[in-house]
């Protein structure tokens, strides 16, 4: 969280919106936690803040905010566009999909990457949201063998144990993928490297080194560093360029495997 441009405090709780609840109260609890955590930075007068999809409930609820919530998506959007190497042609969606595999598979097929899906209704959930030039470039039903895999909340262990030998996982949600095959490459969660500007850093997540951010997080300190008056929350995504680019001018970096390139004459 930034308090105020240049400088940089911490917030006492982590994203949660990615845990899956069993019973209604433990999700109401879950809601006010939150919403208590808004308002607490709103009364000290604090000048952004990140969250994940629950943002746009309290911004209904209490339009008047000046603080403003920021879920991330754009950037991570940006940052798992660059993290598919060029010569990829096909990639394969696999796991729940929201928002911000919508917007990749938005613009990977506005580029002229084919993107592959193994589920009807995902597919006419996509077909909706592409221009008629663009739908040219979803395809059902796609295939395993799709060399790029983008991993998201719910993908199963059956699905990973059908992927071609050196397919690549790159993780589109919070939460890495278990790691089931030796015989294939897995790309961190969407994550930037700390500029060396900003100290004191430990790591992120547990599954994330030190110094690396998540990029949900990164997201709110460059909205605030920026000064953006927006919020980025519910249906809306920021920008992907735009922050894409403001995270480099900021300092912060692209945290990438760097295996993967024996494979890459084997892209379709």
């Amino acid at each position: 969280m930034a308090s105020k441009p240049g400088i940089l405090t911490n917030w006492p709780w982590k994203p949660l919106g990615s845990f899956k609840y069993l019973f209604k109260w433990q999700s109401e609890t879950l809601n006010k936690l939150i919403e208590d955590a808004i308002l607490q930075a709103e009364s000290s007068n604090a000048k952004g803040d990140s969250l994940n999809k629950y943002g746009e409930l309290y911004i209904k609820r209490f339009p008047e905010l000046k603080i403003k919530i920021v879920d991330g998506s754009s950037l991570v959007v940006a940052i798992v566009l660059n993290s598919i190497p060029n010569e990829a042609s096909e990639v394969l969606l696999c796991g729940k999909p929201n928002k911000v595999s919508y917007a990749i598979a938005t613009a990977l097929c506005e580029k002229g990457t084919k993107v592959t899906t193994m589920y009807k209704d995902e597919y006419d959930d996509l077909e909706l949201r592409l221009s008629k030039e663009c739908k040219k470039n979803l395809v059902f039903p796609g295939s395993y063998n799709a060399k790029i895999w983008l991993v998201g909340d719910q993908c199963n262990e059956a699905e990973q144990k059908k992927a071609a030998k050196e397919s690549l996982f790159i993780p589109v949600s919070q939460f890495p993928p278990k790691k089931l095959r030796k015989d294939c490459y897995y790309h961190s969660t969407p994550a930037m490297i700390a500029p060396p500007s900003l100290v004191n850093v430990d790591s992120c997540e547990n599954w994330l080194p030190r110094r690396v951010m998540s990029a949900w997080r990164v997201a709110g300190i460059v909205h605030a560093l920026e000064g953006w008056n927006v919020h980025e929350c519910g249906n809306f995504t920021f920008s992907v360029e735009k922050i894409w680019q403001a995270s480099l001018r900021h300092g912060f970096r692209p945290f990438k495997i760097n295996s993967f390139s024996s494979t890459l004459n084997q892209l379709p």
